[in-house]
């Protein structure tokens, strides 16, 4: 009589002894997924502020990673993303431990800041320490309750307010492990960004454990074609982690390569006053051309600004009001443009025809 594939495979997780997975005094045994909440900080009204951390870990060994969201506390798109991750059922099939938190700086999330309330950025007080300021102290916490236990990282972003990205991908693309992560992630972008000090990227190369960072939309909003691209993009990097098994059918736009681009640069406002924009978010630009005239309120003559180079846009802002010295387009260049180029557009018609279909579907 022939074996069953599924009781075959039940038997051999059962045969594999692997450890509790222990995070801030909590065991979490193979094969169990727990909602952990770490006592992080208090507000000023004794109200605790916990971080909470999803911890699936599986019964068969694996790599240990690690997806957070909301280090910016305005940047919602990753916490969706993770809502999402949690409920998918593929997860029963996890080789080794995926920790998730969704939110990472409560205290932004509730005020809908990037900051903490000392007007601090969090992403830049790593490693920390367990003293001194609010950003220093759960910097440490993460880095020690987290940080610590992980083989890899995805840190999940937007842009600032106002201000809205291309999804892309952000790695020392030096480190081969970041490398592939990237690649696998599936973006038509990905760059070359060196970590900055008191990153959590910084606090995670220290400790020698790659990390690569997703880019996409806007602060405060939600942005349904990059929330899906980022789901699937952590599905992608976790098959090639060997974390699920590969996938059975290819859903991904047949031009979409990733393309690293050679360098980067930000245009910004020559003048004060309002921005009338030419072109669009991922749109391919030539040197010179124009991408938007600055005009005063009242009137006058417009200044011009225009491209320095060829390049994709791969950043703009989106409010039409400007001060001299503003950055507005971010400009990527690329040795291969029209490879580039090719890979954003079947990238936007891909996941912007899903999503439609998706809103168009009748409800259940």
């Amino acid at each position: 009589m022939p074996v069953n594939p599924e009781h075959k495979l039940a038997a051999e997780d059962n045969n594999m002894s692997r450890e509790p997975f222990k995070l801030a005094g909590t065991s979490v045994n193979p094969g169990e997924t727990r909602l952990i909440s770490i006592p992080a900080a208090r507000l000023y009204t004794d109200t605790p502020v916990d971080l909470p951390v999803e911890i699936i870990h599986s019964r068969r060994p694996g790599p240990v990673l690690l997806v957070c969201a909301a280090i910016h506390g305005d940047e919602i798109n990753g916490i969706e993303i993770c809502r999402r991750i949690v409920g998918k059922r593929l997860l029963q099939r996890l080789k080794g431990t995926l920790l998730i938190v969704p939110i990472v700086n409560m205290f932004g999330f509730l005020q809908q800041s990037r900051y903490l309330p000392d007007r601090r950025d969090l992403n830049r007080c790593f490693p920390g320490s367990p003293r001194g300021p609010l950003g220093n102290r759960l910097a440490h916490l993460i880095h020690t309750e987290l940080l610590n236990q992980c083989t890899h990282v995805i840190d999940l972003h937007t842009g600032a307010i106002h201000r809205k990205n291309l999804p892309q991908v952000r790695g020392d693309l030096d480190d081969p492990v970041a490398l592939g992560m990237a690649e696998a992630f599936g973006t038509p972008v990905i760059m070359d960004a060196k970590v900055r000090d008191g990153s959590l990227r910084a606090a995670a190369s220290e400790l020698g454990i790659p990390a690569i960072l997703y880019e996409a939309g806007e602060a405060l909003r939600f942005d349904e074609s990059s929330i899906r691209a980022g789901l699937r993009g952590i599905l992608a990097v976790m098959r090639h982690l060997g974390m699920l098994a590969p996938s059975k059918s290819n859903n991904t736009p047949r031009k979409l390569v990733p393309v690293k681009a050679s360098r980067s640069y930000w245009l910004r406002a020559e003048r004060d006053g309002i921005v009338i924009t030419k072109i669009k978010l991922g749109q391919r630009v030539k040197e010179g051309q124009l991408l938007a005239n600055l005009a005063s309120p009242f009137g006058g003559p417009e200044k011009p600004l225009k491209s320095r180079s060829d390049g994709i846009v791969i950043a703009a802002s989106q409010i039409p009001l400007v001060n001299e010295g503003e950055a507005l387009f971010h400009i990527a260049e690329f040795s291969t443009l029209r490879k580039a180029s090719d890979s954003v557009e079947a990238f936007q018609e891909h996941f912007e025809n899903e999503t439609e279909q998706e809103n168009f579907k009748e409800p259940l």
